[in-house]
C-alpha cells in the first residue's frame, strides 16, 4: 500500500493562554464562520518555530514567542479525507500591532476560555481545537529542541 499521490498537509497551532482564556480565531471556512486556534501551513524553506510565528501574526496580530512543543496530531477530515500533520506550538503573546493586516477570510482574533469554546464546538474547525487545549491544561509540553529543522542541500 504505497499510494505515492499522498501529501499530507504539514501545519502548526498555536497554543497560548493568558489569564485563562486561549487565543483563537474567527474567520471563514467554505463560507461559513469557524474557530480555529492561529494556524497555518509551514512554507518552503521555513521552520515550525518560525511558520507559527507568521500565522499568528498573519491571523491575529500578536506576537507570538514560542516556549515549548504540545502534542503532534495525524487527523484525516471526514468529510474529503484530506489528512494534516499538525504540530502545537505553546507560546505567550508578546504585544498586539491593532493596525496588522490580516489573511483574507480571518474575521478577527477573540480570548476565549476553554468553556466558552466547549458552548461554541458546533462551530470549532476541527476536533484539534479543543484538543490543543485540553492537553495543555493537562501539562503536555515538549522541549522546542525535540524539532530539529535541516534545509538545504
Amino acid at each position: 500500500m504505497n499510494d505515492r499521490s499522498f501529501q499530507p498537509h504539514v501545519t502548526v497551532a498555536a497554543v497560548s493562554e493568558q489569564d485563562g482564556h486561549f487565543l483563537v480565531v474567527h474567520e471563514y471556512v467554505n463560507g461559513a464562520e469557524r474557530i480555529n486556534n492561529p494556524a497555518g501551513h509551514i512554507e518552503d524553506g521555513e521552520s515550525p518555530e518560525a511558520a507559527v510565528v507568521r500565522e499568528v501574526m498573519e491571523e491575529t496580530g500578536y506576537h507570538f514567542v514560542p516556549e515549548s512543543l504540545g502534542g503532534i496530531y495525524v487527523w484525516r477530515r471526514p468529510d474529503n479525507s484530506e489528512t494534516f500533520v499538525r504540530c502545537n506550538v505553546i507560546g505567550h503573546c508578546d504585544g498586539h500591532d491593532a493596525d496588522a493586516v490580516l489573511d483574507a477570510g480571518i474575521i478577527g482574533p477573540q480570548w476565549y476560555s476553554l468553556r466558552d469554546l466547549q458552548n461554541r464546538e458546533a462551530m470549532l474547525r476541527s476536533p484539534l481545537v479543543l484538543r490543543s487545549f485540553r492537553e495543555y491544561l493537562d501539562g503536555v509540553r515538549y522541549p522546542l529542541g525535540v524539532i530539529t529543522t535541516l534545509i538545504g542541500p
